[in-house]
Formats: structure tokens, sequence, C-alpha cells
């Protein structure tokens, strides 16, 4: 048996705001801290015994999994950070109002955007500002072309190969890991393993700072799924 501790970041900045986020590299609230805390917290109340640890490249999952693993005393545990856990790239609607969007384009737009399986939202513009700094660092930083937007199917098609190069190998040596990362990527990694239909996963949230148990079988088969108590 396998275990996967799966958390989407604390709250950060701009989900305080409530602003498009994708690959923006902004900063926790205080209440992401808090929630991060409490992430670790559940963990040690639940005695789960993680040997490594994955998070994305962006700060407010880097923090979430350093909070939660050094206040479960778990400091220790190597931790990767892999872009292929980033949040789901929103193109051109980074830094916007979410509000102010379905004001502009209407609630139901919106929802497509965010929510479909395959729609994709607005490229972003190469001359924005956000565009003009993702390129720099992921090209410099990274290694890689940052994309111009994403759909959560997009999500999947990266997730799938990492899944299956990086983190079965990781549970196959160390049977249990924490991924601290995002909403989307989290929604992605779900959708595969249990096999939730394109139309399902629309609906299927991750509220921040509540971490999930997810224990595998010797096959890798999802046993069960649910939120730490």
């Amino acid at each position: 048996m396998y275990q996967l501790v799966l958390v989407r970041h604390g709250q950060s900045v701009w989900n305080k705001l409530n602003l498009f986020t994708g690959w923006v590299d902004v900063d926790l609230s205080e209440q992401g801290v808090t929630e991060a805390r409490q992430t670790g917290e559940l963990i040690a109340k639940n005695n789960l015994d993680i040997k490594f640890a994955y998070t994305s490249v962006l700060k407010r999952a880097i923090k979430t999994c350093q909070i939660a693993l050094e206040v479960s005393d778990r400091l220790w545990v190597p931790m990767q950070k892999c872009w292929q856990l980033n949040e789901r790239h929103y193109g051109d609607l980074q830094g916007k109002n979410k509000q102010e969007t379905m004001d502009q384009y209407g609630e139901e737009q919106v929802k497509i955007w965010r929510r479909s399986y395959s729609t994709l939202p607005p490229a972003i513009d190469e001359k924005n500002s956000l565009r003009e700094q993702e390129v720099l660092h992921y090209k410099n930083n990274i290694g890689i072309m940052p994309p111009k937007c994403e759909s959560l199917k997009s999500t999947v098609d990266r997730i799938i190969p990492f899944y299956t190069s990086s983190l079965v190998p990781a549970l196959e040596q160390h049977k249990t890991i924490l991924i601290a990362a995002h909403g989307n990527s989290l929604r992605a990694l779900i959708k595969h393993l249990k096999n939730i239909s394109d139309d399902d996963i629309m609906e299927f949230e991750i509220p921040t700072g509540s971490p999930m148990l997810m224990t595998l079988d010797k096959n890798f088969k999802v046993v069960n799924l649910d939120y730490l108590k």
C-alpha cells in the first residue's frame, strides 16, 4: 500500500484579492500561513510517515510544504521542486479580478474558461509584463518556455508523464510522500488516478490548505481518498 498526501497551497495574497494567478509567483497570505501550519498539524495528528515531498516551483506551494513539514517535525524530509506541478497557466486572465472578468465576459464564459476540461482561456500577450517576466525566469532558471495558456486537459497532459516517471518510483521507494501543489495540478492528478470523467471533474473543487490522503494498492489503484481530520 502507498500513500499520497495531497495539499493545495494555503491561501495566497491573490486568492484573497480574487485574482487569477496561474504561473504568477505570489506569496501566501497570513491566512495561507495558518492553513499551512494546520496541514502540518494534521500530518502529525495522523502519524503520516512522510519520507519525501514534491512541490511546484511557485513560492506559495513551496512555503506551504516547508511550513507543513516543519510543524509536523519532518523538515528533514527531502523536497523536490518541479514545474510540472505548477498551477495551470491562465493565459491573459492572469492578474485580472475574477468578478470584473465575469462582468466583462459573462459568468457562463468565465465558468467555461475556469472549469471546462479542454477549453483554453485567452492566450497571454507577449507584450504583457507578466509574460516578459515569466519567459525570462523559466528560460533562464528552469530551462523551459512557459505556455501561453492551458486548459485542465493541458495540465493533465503534463501531469501524467510526471506521475509515471517521478511519482511512481518515489512511492515505490518511500511509500508515503507529500505533494504540495495547486488546485488544477492536483485536480489533474486525481482525475487521472481516479479516472474521473471530463464532465465530473468540472465540479471537483479543492479548497486551499485542506490536505487529503490518497491510499493506493500495490498496483497503484486508488483505494481511498479523503480529507485529513
